[in-house]
């Protein structure tokens, strides 16, 4: 009876991702998708750092979850969003969140962020700092964190392909419409780090899938147009599916990869769309955190050169050090 009053008593509930991209909003959409889960009467808010990707992009994903206006650009980023807070938002809001989640760690915004009226803060900012309750956990995993800070269980459920639009469904099988599909993710979005594993590492890697007879797929934007004429003249029984459909949305990746047997990628955005599909995934990791980034499911298996050859160049990571794996 205690948990459910507890439960109950969740009316409004505050989400802040301070990511701008795509990957950033995918990535914690298994999060969104488990706390509406558990949360099912409660009033679950977004607020995001820039554009809300989940009404835009996303919006084939159908997140059932509505949308804080703070009428700001870069919501935290700012120290004068303090007074903004203070004034503005108090003045006009009389209510208080039940509990605000904070998914970022930078001080100056979680600061910000905690001045919105609240009863309960989760926040990892300086090891749990502005945190409403002190977080004893290490882990990367936010809800098994919460889970603690709320002293509940959140149940881990995954994203349902099932439920995607069925024109999208069907355009995959359409394009897809056979078995004994492996997957490749090659190129980054975001170009602030070196996080690409070599085309010609792929491209052999590619021609060995042959040998297992699996068929390589690879999710690459119509506009590289050079990089798919050279793995087309190299790897001449590769697809490349979205080249071929009038559609194109993060959603039709998910129910593309819901047609693969597996799946290797690095560390970007069409990885986490990918890995709402629930199918096993390779991903590689270079300069950027696998623990933090990396999807959180036991059919994902990472491969990072920090990790087993002391550097952050991705590169040192071997053609058979990732086929060993399929």
């Amino acid at each position: 009876l205690p948990f459910i009053k507890y439960i109950n008593s969740m009316k409004k509930i505050l989400i802040y991702n301070s990511g701008g991209g795509l990957g950033d909003s995918v990535q914690i959409m298994p999060f969104l998708l488990r706390l509406r889960n558990h949360y099912k009467t409660s009033d679950i808010f977004y607020l995001g750092a820039h554009k809300n990707h989940f009404q835009e992009s996303l919006k084939e994903y159908n997140v059932k979850i509505d949308t804080l206006e703070m009428n700001l650009k870069y919501f935290g980023f700012r120290w004068w969003h303090l007074l903004f807070v203070k004034k503005d938002f108090n003045r006009k809001n009389s209510f208080k969140f039940d509990l605000i989640i904070d998914l970022q760690s930078k001080f100056r915004n979680s600061l910000i962020l905690k001045r919105i009226p609240h009863k309960n803060f989760y926040s990892k900012t300086f090891n749990g700092f502005f945190s409403s309750k002190k977080i004893k956990l290490s882990s990367k995993d936010h809800l098994a964190e919460l889970n603690f800070f709320l002293d509940e269980k959140i149940k881990t459920i995954n994203f349902d392909c099932n439920k995607l639009p069925k024109y999208l469904i069907n355009e995959a099988k359409k394009l897809l419409p056979k078995s004994n599909y492996i997957g490749f993710s090659i190129t980054q979005g975001n170009e602030y780090r070196k996080k690409s594993w070599s085309i010609y590492k792929f491209i052999s890697l590619a021609n060995k899938s042959l040998i297992k007879n699996k068929v390589p797929v690879f999710f690459i934007e119509k506009n590289q147009e050079h990089i798919i004429e050279k793995i087309k003249n190299q790897v001449p029984r590769a697809l490349f599916p979205e080249t071929n459909s009038m559609l194109s949305c993060p959603a039709l990746v998910t129910a593309l990869s819901k047609r693969l047997d597996q799946a290797v990628s690095i560390d970007n955005g069409v990885m986490h769309m990918m890995s709402l599909a629930n199918i096993p995934m390779i991903v590689l990791f270079g300069p950027t955190n696998s623990e933090k980034f990396a999807p959180k499911s036991d059919s994902i298996k990472i491969i990072d050169s920090k990790k087993i050859h002391g550097t952050s160049d991705i590169e040192a990571i071997t053609v058979d050090e990732v086929y060993d794996l399929i």
